[in-house]
């Protein structure tokens, strides 16, 4: 769960970030788009005062410091353009150079200074351009998200949209980030979910990042069918590796085993699962929904493409998988392998069952004789056992005699009653068949 929350977390500081652009016109811009206002039929029309040529020519010069990126220059020009006793500027003219200034203390990064600028612009009400207090209310809601100051975002915003034509779905959007940085959850996703109904209404792309707040929400809130609903809808539209992996996980999770080794494996044939971990986890997967086969096969690949390291535990998975499998053969040289790079005798104590089984008995006594010197055995009489049966089947009951003692001794210390008997029903057993042979050789 703590691994899911950090994927979703890294994945929506991208989400926050790509997702508000600030796109409002400004600076010189906004007073061209002010001057063809007169030009461009709207909706409704509004009466603005009359821009003065000396203005537009103040406007333009300042205009040009900026592009220069000579942003005191411009700003000494506009500020002189304020403090003039010549001219009074009327209300447009005010809303045009603070529009500018605004611009220029944006350029600089000084954001709450833009937003002072920007709100004197807007305070002109009916004698600026509509346009104009219509995208400086939007870049207020942007600037001031940017800043932190969060009712101050959605109070810009709610009055853009009650200013705006027809608003898209990226208000709702915005609103529902604001929202989530100020943790109110709820209200977040109802925005989101309004803005994504906007676009789908409209015939628009829903895009990525408004999915993937949505999906964070729903996560925040434990709602685990929407989290499936919402993933479900991502692997779909905008496959990713991240997006098959917390598909799978929250299936898991909710115990949808079926579901997740699905998943992982509809992740593995798109070719989304290219880490050793990604691997390792399907196989594993796979290894507990019974199917070894499949889970040997996708182990054999990642290392011989050598995105899985040869290290004796993943070794040692490949070596049960195969096993499991009935693919002796395979499974044998796999542990050998991995026997070599272990620190402990487990996998020379598998590898001699394995033996046994095969009846390769001089390879089972000498992997058993390993386990036990390098020792980190759950139940070292078990493997004396091993060594025993396997010397018996050599023909070598001398040798056998003493591993089954050995297992009686160490049964002894460990408590350990059943493997205790089995050691001594071996003994009387071996004693029995020596004194047997010895009296068929004493009778020849």
């Amino acid at each position: 769960m703590k691994l899911l929350k950090r994927l979703w977390c890294l994945a929506l500081v991208t989400c926050l970030y790509t997702a508000l652009p600030l796109t409002a016109e400004l600076g010189y811009q906004g007073a061209l788009a002010a001057a063809a206002e007169r030009e461009a039929p709207r909706q409704k029309t509004r009466r603005v005062p009359s821009m003065s040529e000396a203005t537009f020519k103040k406007l333009s010069q300042a205009q040009e410091l900026v592009e220069l990126k000579d942003y005191q220059g411009a700003i000494k020009v506009l500020n002189d353009m304020l403090n003039s006793r010549r001219r009074r500027l009327n209300g447009n003219e005010i809303g045009q150079v603070h529009n500018m200034l605004g611009f220029v203390y944006f350029s600089m990064d000084n954001y709450v200074k833009a937003i002072e600028m920007y709100r004197i612009v807007a305070s002109q009400g009916d004698d600026v351009p509509e346009g104009l207090e219509v995208t400086t209310l939007y870049t207020l809601a942007q600037l001031s998200f940017v800043v932190e100051r969060y009712r101050d975002a959605l109070r810009y915003m709610e009055t853009w949209i009650s200013k705006a034509d027809n608003p898209g779905p990226e208000p709702h959007i915005f609103m529902g980030q604001v929202y989530y940085q100020m943790e109110d959850y709820l209200k977040s996703i109802d925005q989101i979910e309004q803005g994504i109904e906007v676009a789908q209404e409209r015939g628009t792309a829903v895009k990525e990042n408004w999915w993937a707040l949505l999906n964070y929400l729903y996560f925040e809130r434990e709602n685990w069918p929407k989290v499936l609903e919402i993933l479900e809808i991502l692997v779909k539209d905008f496959p990713k590796r991240d997006y098959w992996i917390r598909l799978a996980g929250i299936h898991g999770q909710e115990g949808n085993e079926r579901e997740q080794v699905g998943s992982m494996e509809a992740a593995h044939v798109a070719g989304f699962l290219t880490r050793e971990r990604d691997l390792t986890n399907l196989a594993g997967l796979l290894m507990q929904a019974e199917v070894p086969f499949r889970a040997a096969v996708v182990l054999d690949a990642g290392l011989e493409e050598g995105v899985i390291e040869e290290t004796a535990s993943n070794l040692r998975s490949l070596g049960q998988a195969w096993q499991l499998a009935q693919e002796t053969k395979k499974a044998i040289p796999v542990f050998e392998a991995a026997a070599k790079l272990s620190d402990d005798g487990r996998i020379y104590e598998r590898l001699a069952q394995l033996y046994l089984d095969n009846d390769e008995f001089p390879k089972c006594v000498r992997a058993a004789g390993r386990a036990i010197d390098k020792g980190g055995l759950r139940k070292v009489q078990s493997t004396y056992v091993v060594r025993g049966m396997c010397e018996y089947n050599r023909d070598r009951l001398t040798p056998a005699r003493k591993s089954f003692v050995s297992c009686r001794n160490e049964s002894r210390r460990v408590d350990d009653d059943s493997n205790r008997r089995i050691c001594q029903q071996w003994i009387t057993f071996i004693d029995r068949e020596a004194t047997r042979r010895q009296r068929l050789r004493d009778a020849i």
